[in-house]
Parts: C-alpha cells; structure tokens; sequence
C-alpha cells in the first residue's frame, strides 16, 4: 500500500499525527507511508522509522491556485492507496478528492461525501485516559485497523550525533550537571496563550527555591525582549540561576537540548507536546480558551500534569462561550490562583523524587 498521511497546521498537531503512521507501518510494515504538512513542522517527523517521505506543502503552493493544482496533480501521480487527512481544509480536500486513492479517510462535515468515502465524527465529550487529540486520529484508522490500538503515544527520533551535540552545548555554558535542568516555556505560541510574564516569574522563582535546578528558557530571538522582562521579574537568587542565553534557533537542536531537561514546566503548546514525546515530564499551564479534553493527553502518567481554568473554576464555562474567555483571556488568567498553581507544583516535585 501506498498511503499519505495529510496534516498541517501547528507542530503539536504535526506530531501528535505521527500515531497514525506508527501504526499503520506496524500493521503494514511493507507499506510506503507518505506525510504531508507545513514546511515548519518538518524536523519533527525527520528520523522517524514510520515514515518514508515528508512532503512540504509550501506558502508559495497553497496560495497560487495554478500552483496548488500542479501540486495535486504531482500528489494523483504517485498512485496512493489511502489519503488519511486529518487537517480536512478546503486545499487538502482537494488534494483527497483528486488523489485517485481507493480510501479517502477525514472526519466528518456538511461537505464531507463530495471528498472522502470514510469519514468520522470527532468525539467531543467522551472522557478519555489519553485525551481526544489521540482518540480522534486513532478513529481515522479504523479502515484499516480493527484490533485495539495500544501504540498512542507520539514519539521523536533523535540521532546519537545530535544529542552528543546538546551535551557539549551544555558543557560549553558549564552547567552543572549534578544539579537538575529545567526548561521553561515561558512564551505561548499565541499572545492569548502565554501566562501573564510576572506571574511565570514567580513559578519560576518558586522553582528554583524547591529544587535548586538550572534553569533554561524556551524562546527564539525575536521574542528575546519578552524573555528579558521575564527575567527580569525574577528574583535576585533566581537569576543566578538562570543561563539566558542558552536557546537554539532551530527546532532540531532544540529537541536535542529538551532531551536533556529534567521536566519542561509552562506554558500549554508544541512545546509540552515535544516533551511529552521525548517521554521528558512535563507541567504545563493552559491558556483558558484552549479545550482541556483535547489537549490534556497523557495525564494517566504521573509524570504529565497541567493546570486548566475549567478544573480550577468550572463556573466559568457555563456562563460564558469559549470564543468570549479567548476574547477575556487576560481577565480569565487573573482567575488562576498563584497560590493553588504552586501547590500543585511543589505536589509535582514532590512525586518526582519519589
């Protein structure tokens, strides 16, 4: 079999669609299995056994119709069985449509017959052990699968030389490495995703008088400014402890440097979902516009926590709309309680040692 996997969009989508592949390749291991997405999300998908080919879907293509349909029709020439699309978006539609593939595979809208010929309803408020994201594209499977799935969880692939390469960066700044790493996802990916800086300053703070661990900090140049005042709000102690200018520029360093934290504690994003799989333990703080039962994945394992304004004040979400919180999200994030936050988080450290 011939089969494309199709999902755009951010890096935490990107890999959390990895599972699809990694258990197609399992069921058919002599299969070519393909990946489609956003040019920025490539690294993540780089090394993985599971997948043959990563094909960029470039800015350049998508917004040129004449370009985009020489596109499809390079994608109809390489005769694929399958076309799993998981994105489900008007370019990615036609891409399916156009395929020529036996099984054209998304979940389920209006539109959906005219493009696929199985499509699903993403599940909404089922309770789920591992958390919707993985429960809706395990569901994109079932055309091809039908045993249990127990293969769930997204994983990156990581060379020996890039991780030598992360350990001599660490050297060269001289961290100490009998004391813990900590990476701190100080920035969301969006404004509307990033605990306000004071706040993640004193989580910081409080970090560092529990555990006395290096801290590090997840950010790229052009959001130096914003690390700065971060930094700038913690303590005189804190700062000591703290190496600022230890980051990487690419994504693929950056893997390899997270692999070598102790835990990721932060802001909810791509970010928490790489930690989680470089099986690194993560703390995570969710914007309160964000679906906690989608996003919240793989909190059956102690080691993965997070913080939601829906587990802290319920309320909230019967008497206003998600899309009127994200309008509100600064005034929501004032609900969060600091000091039940750092509670929960020397809790955390706690169950860590043990």
């Amino acid at each position: 079999m011939r089969i494309l996997v199709i999902q755009q969009k951010r890096i935490g989508d990107v890999l959390t669609s990895t599972i699809i592949c990694n258990n197609l390749k399992a069921k058919f291991p002599e299969s070519k299995i393909d990946y489609m997405c956003y040019p920025n999300s490539v690294d993540v998908l780089k090394e993985n056994p599971n997948i043959d080919t990563i094909i960029p879907l470039t800015n350049t293509v998508r917004k040129s119709i004449p370009s985009l349909f020489k596109f499809i029709f390079q994608i109809r020439r390489k005769k694929y069985d399958a076309v799993i699309d998981v994105y489900s978006k008007l370019e990615t539609n036609l891409i399916t449509l156009f395929s020529g593939a036996k099984y054209k595979v998304s979940y389920s809208k209006w539109y959906s017959n005219v493009f696929y010929n199985y499509s699903y309803e993403r599940l909404d408020a089922v309770k789920s052990e591992f958390g919707l994201a993985i429960e809706n594209r395990l569901m994109l499977l079932k055309p091809f699968i039908s045993e249990k799935i127990t293969d769930v969880k997204p994983k990156i692939f990581l060379k020996e030389s890039e991780i030598i390469e992360a350990k001599n960066l660490l050297k060269s700044y001289n961290v100490d490495t009998e004391k813990p790493l900590i990476m701190f996802g100080i920035l969301g990916s969006e404004f509307y995703k990033t605990y306000p800086l004071d706040g993640m300053a004193k989580i910081i703070d409080f970090t560092v008088a529990k555990t006395n661990a290096t801290i590090i900090f997840n950010y790229i140049p052009d959001q130096k400014e914003q690390a700065l005042e971060v930094y700038n709000y913690c303590s005189e102690e804190t700062k000591k402890h703290i190496i600022f200018d230890l980051y990487c520029t690419e994504l693929r360093p950056f893997l390899a440097l997270l692999s070598q934290c102790e835990m990721l504690i932060g802001n909810e994003g791509g970010a928490v979902n790489m930690a989680k799989a470089l099986e690194i333990p993560t703390f995570s703080i969710f914007t309160p516009s964000v679906r906690k039962e989608t996003w919240q994945t793989f909190e059956n394992e102690a080691k993965n926590v997070s913080i939601h304004l829906k587990d802290l004040k319920p309320e909230i979400y019967a008497q206003h709309t998600e899309e009127y919180i994200k309008e509100h999200t600064f005034e929501y994030y004032a609900e969060y309680p600091l000091e039940l936050m750092l509670k929960k988080l020397e809790a955390y450290f706690q169950e860590y040692k043990n």
